[in-house]
């Protein structure tokens, strides 16, 4: 039986196996269960693809028969013809196998000696047309080439695409993230604060004290003001400051084909967009200079802390911790490190038996828990310099998304109509502001 009615019989068998499952299901009035349909699936797949095998056994059989035709016609020997049935039989590459034999025939030099016999090259409808026998290359069939097998061979698509990476973000997650509708953020800000708080004596006198002002410090004392019971005053100041609102923004151009004939780029390009803002966000955050569109990043604001290299970068981080609760009057709840300097936290190690080839001092490379640095949570971030260490109540730090990050499509730009070109634009506007500039310890890690 030829190769394609063989696979067509099975086609049948199992298309007749699923259309069994589904009447039986019919004929008593239900759905498919989950197993039949699991099977109905099974069953109808595979007679599609039977189906198809088919066919193309059936194109390569007719292939077949046309290049026997012309062997016996031009006096070819039968092995050739018979070598061709073997390959339609079994799984070679038919079609660029007949190919081959036809380029063959029409190259030789007893074809070429037959047909110049005619002077245009065209034989007469009743002339009689012979060549000599015609010694035919029993052609090697080969996967790798692409002229022989190997012009069958589809590639696998395995739906993957590799991008190059991305930097791990991690400011956003320990500041606060606010919303506004404005372009621009007002807030008060503290610059001042004496606490001239006192236990006050019961008054032993009705007169009033006489208060005399300091004419260099403003600071006001009153004369016999503890006979008087007189209550001290404190002295807070205050400023009103705000933030503006900036946008960052970034676009690609993209062709409308691409868009529409590949299902995944649109998203990949959303995804990318929507990571560079944010890589870009996370900059601004950090070291962001505050001129022109530029975000005031936390290394710029004026009234931040330094803490300058102390022994090791333990004992710096230390000191810069004292200096957030002592001076920025806040609790820290972070240490900003670069990898850099993750990496010298972790690979500290103590000085028994030689230098640096003690115990580690942190949880050595089999250490699971999260990176701490005395008892606070290392932040690691690639936005923060190698060298310089962020101590810091993060939360005095605030970040205002009026417009979070979105990404569109026009082909209003340039000529971009007439070239059925897209621009993809992704774009988001925030504010962000160091409301405690004091809570915030920059310290020196490098001797």
């Amino acid at each position: 039986m030829p190769k394609w009615k063989r696979l067509l019989n099975e086609a049948a068998h199992a298309a007749k196996a699923a259309r069994e499952i589904a009447e039986k299901a019919d004929r008593e009035g239900r759905e498919m269960s989950g197993d039949e349909k699991a099977e109905f699936d099974r069953h109808f797949a595979t007679a599609q693809q039977k189906k198809s095998e088919s066919d193309a056994a059936k194109a390569d059989q007719d292939v077949i028969n046309q290049a026997k035709a012309l062997a016996e016609e031009l006096g070819m020997p039968d092995a050739a013809s018979g070598d061709l049935q073997e390959q339609v039989d079994g799984d070679g590459g038919t079609r660029a196998r007949a190919k081959s034999l036809g380029l063959q025939v029409v190259e030789s030099q007893a074809f070429k000696d037959a047909i110049g016999t005619f002077p245009d090259g065209r034989v007469p409808e009743k002339a009689r047309f012979q060549t000599a026998p015609i010694a035919i290359k029993n052609a090697l069939l080969t996967g790798g080439s692409s002229t022989s097998g190997g012009a069958f061979v589809t590639p696998d698509q395995s739906g993957i695409v590799e991008m190059l990476g991305r930097r791990t973000l991690a400011i956003r997650d320990v500041i606060s993230v606010r919303r506004t509708t404005s372009d621009a953020v007002e807030y008060v800000r503290q610059t001042a604060h004496t606490n001239n708080a006192a236990p006050v004596p019961e008054a032993t006198t009705a007169a009033a004290p006489t208060a005399t002002a300091n004419t260099t410090t403003g600071a006001v004392t009153f004369a016999n003001a503890a006979g008087g019971g007189y209550k001290p005053e404190g002295s807070w100041a205050f400023e009103r400051d705000t933030a503006t609102v900036k946008t960052i923004a970034e676009w690609v151009p993209a062709t409308k084909r691409a868009l529409a004939d590949v299902a995944a780029l649109q998203g990949l390009i959303d995804d990318e967009l929507r990571a560079d803002l944010a890589e870009e966000e996370e900059d601004q955050m950090v070291s962001g200079n505050g001129t022109g569109e530029n975000l005031e990043g936390i290394l710029s604001v004026s009234g931040t802390q330094a803490q300058s290299f102390s022994v090791d970068i333990f004992a710096t981080v230390r000191k810069a911790l004292t200096k957030v609760r002592t001076v920025g009057r806040a609790v820290p709840n972070g240490i900003g490190l670069n990898p850099v300097d993750v990496e010298t936290v972790d690979l500290a190690r103590t000085n028994e038996g030689g230098a640096n080839t003690g115990p580690y001092f942190g949880g050595g490379p089999f250490f699971a828990g999260p990176r701490t640095l005395w008892g606070y949570p290392i932040i690691e971030s690639e936005a923060i310099p190698a060298g310089t260490g962020v101590v810091a109540d993060w939360r005095k730090a605030v970040l205002w998304d009026r417009e979070q990050a979105t990404v569109t499509m026009t082909d209003s730009h340039a000529d971009f109509f007439i070239r059925n070109l897209v621009a993809v634009l992704g774009e988001e506007r925030v504010a962000f502001a160091v409301t405690r500039p004091s809570a915030f310890v920059l310290a020196d890690l490098t001797a």
